[in-house]
């Protein structure tokens, strides 16, 4: 294979992310790339709630079917887009290094912190996960539904619809919009969604393209997401799921998992954490945790409820 066809969506976001993936297979493995842009139901479905339509694997899904009928040689997704069971035939081949992991505070100036927000401000964010956190945390917000991509959703802050967003700090620096974070939200106060940061680089299982790329993979981020993805395997979470998950490095060899599940509306938060030295039996044996403490009823309730 002389040529790599990356099948990417078509945002500023997803163009930039496959555009950075390119640049490194061209550098380290010398070959030519070619973008391949697809347009995924979850961008046709722009401003209805994921939770009715199918949830984040809607972002990956033509990709994917790219890879399959051999359109494409490789897809770049987000990693926290990705269901917890990827289709027969397809492997995550490389995961560059994690960028910024944390939840960001955008308020144009407005306020500087989290905690510093007024009563009943109205805070956008197209999470379920960020909702039931900030339900948690501060009940006396305003927490107002938001999707599209960064850019929309920014204009809709600085039109004056919301005090607020929170967004990923991942997508805003890699737009070159970091200056517009407030506050970067330490994981000990809204904890991340599993993956959040992390390119999954996505490709035939039965090809050597998926052997050469693992030259990109950056050994601790594919660590920490394989502990994050073993959690999700376990619990089944999906895009209507308040499910939040961040693995990080503490020495050489050993990671602690942190995760937690929420009703929607933030009055049950169970959480939960272990340290370990194998990623997967670390996310099995906190998921195992949160089942145990409450987890199983806010999932079963949660699945009665789907659309």
């Amino acid at each position: 294979m002389t040529r790599v066809r990356i099948a990417t969506r078509g945002s500023r976001l997803a163009l930039v992310q496959a555009r950075s993936v390119a640049a490194e297979i061209e550098a380290r493995l010398g070959l030519e790339t070619e973008l391949v842009t697809l347009h995924t139901s979850g961008d046709r479905l722009a401003d209805v709630a994921l939770a009715k339509v199918g949830g984040k694997g809607l972002f990956v899904k033509e990709l994917e079917e790219a890879l399959l009928e051999r359109r494409a040689d490789l897809a770049v997704h987000s990693a926290k887009d990705l269901p917890a069971r990827l289709p027969a035939g397809l492997v995550l081949a490389a995961h560059p290094k994690r960028a910024d992991p944390r939840d960001a505070l955008v308020s144009g100036g407005r306020v500087h912190a989290l905690a510093a927000l007024a009563r009943g401000a109205r805070i956008g964010t197209g999470s379920a996960r960020r909702a039931a956190q900030l339900r948690a945390l501060r009940p006396d917000l305003e927490i107002a539904p938001l999707r599209g991509n960064v850019t929309t959703r920014l204009e809709r802050l600085d039109a004056g619809r919301f005090e607020a967003l929170v967004l990923a700090c991942a997508g805003l620096d890699r737009l070159g919009l970091g200056a517009r974070i407030d506050e970067r939200i330490e994981p000990g106060v809204l904890l991340p969604a599993i993956g959040q940061g992390v390119l999954a680089l996505e490709t035939r299982a039965d090809e050597a393209l998926a052997t050469e790329l693992a030259v990109l993979t950056h050994a601790e981020t594919a660590r920490a997401l394989a502990a994050e993805r073993a959690l999700l395997a376990v619990l089944e979470g999906d895009c209507n799921v308040p499910l939040a998950a961040f693995a990080e490095a503490l020495a050489p060899g050993r990671l602690r998992l942190r995760a937690l599940v929420a009703s929607p509306e933030g009055r049950r938060l169970v959480r939960g954490e272990a340290e370990g030295a194998e990623p997967e039996s670390l996310g099995a044996e906190v998921a195992e945790k949160l089942l145990a403490q409450g987890a199983r009823e806010i999932l079963a309730a949660l699945r009665d409820a789907a659309p």
